[in-house]
């Protein structure tokens, strides 16, 4: 029995214990419920709903006439919420009697399933009950439009249970078009006006509540938003597309023929400093070419093109003179144990200093340096400096390089740096500073900042606009630069690029380069040459300056500037003049004639006399007071003012006068005015000479 009643007790309170255990936890789930359920709820609130930052809609650029170079559209992944209770009322009536003429449309809009397809899908979500069914990734904003109309889904989200999720994406029209200019707007590779523009164009981001579901999609808790974002602003590029075109085309030929290895070409308008076109070109590793790099912010040693430097330091300083003699020694010339060469052979010795010029002469460049400058080399530095060859140029475009100019008592100054400095090595400039300095002689000594963004807009609203800057007034004397001028149009006619422009339809005015390019460790060894072309055109009016640098394989069979870079010059000057600069001369050659057409106007004499002035129009005027009416009438090129008068219980002719003319005249007399149509009155519904009464209804129609 004592067994017995032990077991018993045993049991009984192991028992006991039980109960309370599940009495405990019945009382602390209530009281979880109940009592701290709002706590709970709260927290579960804040781990899976937050405030999420929502990407502010880029703004777009612009080239100059209006196409869209850089822009963002959006982009749609839909997903689709079985779960919502639309669906599932009344056994899923709403999704049955939908399911099929859906599947039909989505087959029809993507065309990557058959109908049935769709169909088993869809119903294979729903039975599932999928929460966030993901139905396609990536669609344009043309095809969620499309969507939005289909069966089920136009009856909005909370009925059909579609969620579309926006992000932007970054597109270039015109793809390789200005590419590296324009630049990418990835977060970590901003580069070009993306980059340098980015607080204008990137906007402000907005916050939104989302809640994070399975998978940890975050879907928006509703359509509210927290701060909404604002778009981006948009800028306007001085990029012409047709121009950049040409540009591009016209270097891509020659790096193709001529296997080159980066090529970039500049085209600036001469009056304002305007980037036109900026083309950088690259070989990959796969043969093709593509806009890896800004080669045209990049310094180089530029060669020859930087002769145009040394003549305006010689003829500034007044060293020489254009008819001065100097002695080429047949093209070599040895000096602290170095020899220079010239590029192109001609045996040449005794030559004028403009001739050794149009035959891009090393040795008379090297050899009126070192005479002039190798007691006071700050003299020729100082030259250097006032043209901004030791400086970048301050385009609006961030990246540009930093130029280097040797300078006497640093490690890098010897015996032979003055002398090859003269004809472009033992410096680096980059092609833009090149354009820029041959731009100045096209302007006549004014000195212009390039720049590639000439206005800020607000969703079509100007806000901002860049006007053309002057750096510097006056480059170096009138009579330097009518020098210069002559040297650079010899160069063309009478030099080494006569070949090139003999038949040319109008005058061009440049400099050739060609320079070896250092090989990394390698040195000059591969016999890699640079070849450039700087100048404008046309000579006598100038309008464009552009310079082309083109960078050869090693040991490439054809590599002076005249015969690599040269032509794509003229290939881009060319069409250049036949689009737009030729039938501009033209029309401004042509003499104006008078006008012999017969016309006839009616209107107050202030507003004639006003438009006659504007018009540069002589008149004869039989009218006194100028304040009154009056007919305008022209013919054979003779045009006379003559008084026109009204009698205020008659209709006037209205016939001929402007809207704001003839309202006024109509009032005044008391009518009342219905008018269609716009432009000048061509008929009137009262004939002139009719009698009329104060309060009467006219119709006027307008031509």
């Amino acid at each position: 029995m004592d067994v017995k009643r032990d077991i018993l007790w045993r049991v009984y309170l192991s028992y006991i214990l039980v109960v309370l255990a599940c009495a405990a936890i019945f009382v602390k789930a209530v009281i979880i419920q109940q009592v701290e359920g709002p706590h709970w709820r709260s927290m579960s609130d804040s781990l899976h709903q937050k405030l999420d930052e929502v990407e502010a809609e880029r703004g777009t650029i612009y080239s100059e006439d209006g196409q869209m170079l850089s822009t963002s559209i959006p982009q749609f992944d839909i997903y689709i919420d079985f779960r919502v209770e639309s669906l599932r009322e009344k056994n899923g009536v709403r999704f049955r009697e939908n399911v099929d003429s859906l599947s039909e449309s989505l087959a029809g809009l993507f065309k990557d399933h058959a109908a049935g397809e769709y169909k088993s899908i869809l119903q294979n979500a729903y039975d599932a009950r999928e929460g966030y069914f993901l139905l396609k990734k990536k669609i344009s904003f043309r095809e969620y439009e499309q969507l939005r109309a289909f069966p089920l889904f136009k009856l909005g989200r909370y009925k059909s249970g579609m969620i579309a999720n926006e992000k932007t994406i970054r597109l270039n029209p015109y793809q390789m078009l200005a590419f590296r200019t324009i630049g990418l707007a990835r977060d970590s590779n901003k580069v070009g006006l993306e980059m340098t523009y980015d607080s204008l164009l990137k906007g402000r981001n907005g916050k939104q509540l989302v809640r994070t579901i399975a998978g940890g999609v975050r879907v928006p808790v509703d359509d509210t938003w927290e701060i909404e974002p604002e778009t981006g602003k948009d800028i306007v590029s001085t990029i012409d597309v047709f121009i950049q075109d040409i540009t591009e085309n016209a270097l891509m030929k020659m790096m193709i023929k001529n296997q080159a290895v980066t090529g970039c070409a500049i085209v600036m308008e001469v009056k304002t400093g305007k980037i036109k076109a900026i083309a950088n070109l690259g070989k990959k590793t796969e043969g093709i070419y593509w806009e890896n790099l800004n080669y045209a912010i990049r310094p180089t040693e530029p060669g020859s093109t930087f002769k145009l430097a040394t003549m305006l330091a010689l003829l500034e300083d007044k060293k020489v003179t254009l008819n001065q003699m100097v002695d080429l020694e047949g093209g070599v010339w040895r000096t602290a144990g170095q020899t220079v060469y010239d590029s192109e052979k001609h045996g040449k010795s005794n030559v004028t200093v403009k001739q050794a010029f149009e035959l891009s002469s090393n040795v008379g460049m090297a050899k009126l340096a070192s005479m002039h400058y190798a007691d006071h080399p700050d003299q020729f530095l100082r030259s250097l400096k006032k043209m901004r060859m030791d400086t970048v140029t301050g385009i609006d475009l961030k990246g540009e390089g930093i130029p280097t100019i040797y300078k006497p008592g640093g490690r890098f100054w010897g015996p032979t740096t003055l002398p090859w400095m003269a004809f472009g090595y033992n410096l680096s400039i980059t092609p833009l500073q090149t354009v820029s300095l041959y731009n100045s002689i096209a302007n006549n000594g004014k000195v212009m900042r390039p720049y590639l963004v000439s206005a800020v807009k607000d969703e079509g609203v100007l806000i901002r606009e860049f006007q053309p800057t002057v750096v510097d007034d006056q480059l170096c004397s009138k009579q330097t630069l009518l020098d210069l001028q002559e040297c650079l149009e010899g160069v063309c006619s009478e030099g080494t690029g006569r070949e090139l422009f003999k038949n040319a339809a109008f005058k061009v005015a440049g400099k050739t380069g060609t320079a070896l390019v250092a090989n990394d460790n390698r040195g000059y060894a591969d016999k890699i040459y640079q070849s450039s072309f700087a100048g404008y055109f046309p000579a006598d009016n100038p309008q464009y300056t552009c310079v082309v640098v083109i960078v050869n394989k090693a040991h490439a069979p054809v590599f002076y500037g005249a015969a690599v870079a040269g032509p794509v010059f003229k290939e881009i000057a060319d069409r250049l003049y036949s689009s737009y600069i030729r039938h501009t001369m033209i029309v401004t050659a042509q003499q104006m004639k008078p006008d012999s057409t017969a016309f006839s106007f009616a209107g107050m004499k202030r507003d004639m006399t006003f438009l006659t002035s504007k018009l540069n129009m002589t008149y004869a005027d039989s009218t006194q007071s100028t304040d009154q009416w009056i007919d305008m009438n022209g013919k054979n090129a003779v045009v006379i003012l003559n008084k026109k008068s009204f009698d205020p219980n008659t209709m006037p002719q209205l016939k001929g006068l402007g809207l704001k003319d003839a309202v006024y005249l109509c009032e005044n007399f008391g009518l009342k005015v219905t008018v269609k149509g716009r432009g000048k009155v061509a008929m009137q519904s009262i004939e002139a000479g009719q009698p009329i009464a104060r309060g009467q209804l006219i119709n006027v129609a307008l031509n």
